[in-house]
């Protein structure tokens, strides 16, 4: 609504646990011996915990991909030459969570996006520092690589070390054998 990306979750994978009161007020009702009463009542209880439970996970991985939506903003916008460098540890401190918690909520999970379809691991790379100081992300030098790859001339195919040097002009330092790699 304010020109930003929205972020929600996709309800028709979420589970969907009902707690039926009704059913609990009429099975209690036929309850008369205290063993009986406790056994309901723990059932019950249990019920509400793992809806509970369902919720609050439904808004932990809403909060996660939120963040990442935020964080990678330049990426959605303008695509993959501009996926910036995240770590976990990175997301896990701007939501105030446990990086294992949000390992957890990013694994299996898929965004959907004017992009594509992606894993929420997908936007975590490791950084690669140029000449200057800016950090670019393994995934965005990667796909740098692949663009020059694909508009080279076929009877003027680029070496690797020529590749080397025109991402050396650009201020990205990355060796030959990384470029072979991603190749």
């Amino acid at each position: 609504l304010g020109g930003g990306w929205r972020v929600e979750l996709n309800n028709d994978t979420l589970p969907k646990v009902l707690v039926n009161n009704e059913y609990y007020k009429e099975v209690a009702k036929t309850a008369t011996q205290k063993k009986d009463k406790e056994y309901l009542s723990n059932k019950l209880s249990s019920a509400n915990w793992l809806v509970r439970s369902l919720d609050q996970r439904a808004q932990t991985i809403l909060k996660v991909a939120s963040e990442i939506v935020e964080q990678q903003d330049a990426f959605f916008n303008y695509g993959i030459e501009f996926l910036k460098p995240l770590t976990l540890k990175d997301i896990a401190e701007e939501i105030d969570m446990h990086e294992s918690t949000v390992s957890r909520v990013t694994n299996n999970k898929y965004i959907g996006t004017p992009r594509g379809i992606f894993e929420l691991k997908y936007f975590f790379s490791t950084a690669l520092v140029s000449e200057n100081g800016t950090s670019y992300s393994a995934e965005s030098i990667r796909a740098r690589i692949q663009n020059l790859i694909d508009e080279e001339d076929p009877k003027k195919i680029l070496s690797d070390d020529k590749i080397v040097d025109i991402l050396k002009s650009e201020g990205i330092d990355i060796a030959r054998r990384t470029v072979a790699k991603y190749r």
